[in-house]
């Protein structure tokens, strides 16, 4: 029934997307990252020689931010599609969203990380309720100043709340920009570096659509949000309401793999 009830509010979620014409940069990669369709497609790709990725011009200090991604097909083995906003320097804050490839027939496992002034080892991963190669599915990070959620098609898979009364650090005071990539992690990202890329299945790609940040962008250090953001922008103070609370307990229940809370 949760299902049921999410699928329906899904189809009411729907915002203008971007151009990636106008809100990206490919920044490595040579001719591997490709800009389609008027800038409505953007495709990654790996072979051995290279991965490759693009960025946002943008630089936001809080916001809601959507990326419909459709995942290498295949035999991904050790290749990892990445989607995560990062701050600069050495003691960066970063919240990830990464897709550990896979053997043909095996589930991806989505691998999930917050690093706070560049400590992270807060990994939780999941595996998911669909194929993530056969159709694009939206996944999407809210970023607030009392809460980090992660969500996948509109479901909230993970809850990373600010706890700094309590001294756990939080991303606060970086602005940061939204980064994807596609690259090589074979020496751990599938069975912990076990299963090995297999070149023949080269290049793998992966495509990106309908980017949408509803955020506050930092130019020359001043936000575009006002004082009164949280009046403006529901987003700013968003947080699980109780029916959201029994989707994310249903989602971590049936679903993660791996959660760093429980790792002793």
């Amino acid at each position: 029934m949760l299902l049921i009830t999410f699928l329906m509010v899904e189809t009411f979620m729907v915002a203008s997307a971007g151009n990636f014409n106008k809100d990206v940069d490919i920044t490595w990669g040579d001719s591997r990252g490709k800009i389609l369709n008027n800038g409505q497609l953007l495709t990654l790709s790996l072979d051995k020689a290279s991965g490759s990725g693009f960025q946002s011009r943008n630089e936001y200090l809080y916001g809601k931010f959507d990326m419909q991604l459709k995942l290498v097909p295949g035999n991904s083995a050790g290749t990892v599609t990445a989607y995560y906003l990062k701050s600069q320097g050495s003691s960066w804050d970063e919240i990830d969203f990464e897709f550990l490839g896979n053997l043909s027939g095996d589930p991806y496992v989505v691998h999930t990380n917050v690093y706070t002034k560049g400590k992270g080892g807060r990994e939780q991963q999941f595996y998911l309720w669909f194929d993530p190669t056969a159709h694009f599915h939206t996944y999407s990070i809210l970023w607030n100043p009392g809460h980090v959620i992660f969500y996948v098609d509109g479901r909230p898979i993970r809850e990373f709340k600010n706890l700094e009364s309590v001294g756990i650090p939080y991303p606060k005071n970086q602005p940061m920009r939204m980064y994807c990539s596609l690259w090589i992690a074979d020496d751990w990202a599938t069975r912990g570096g076990l299963v090995k890329t297999d070149w023949s299945q080269a290049p793998f790609t992966a495509s990106f659509r309908n980017f949408t940040a509803n955020a506050c962008v930092l130019s020359n250090g001043v936000s575009s949000c006002s004082s009164n953001a949280s009046s403006n922008n529901a987003w700013f103070s968003q947080e699980l309401d109780s029916s959201s609370q029994k989707v994310l307990k249903w989602v971590q229940k049936n679903y993660m793999v791996y959660n760093y809370c429980k790792d002793a």
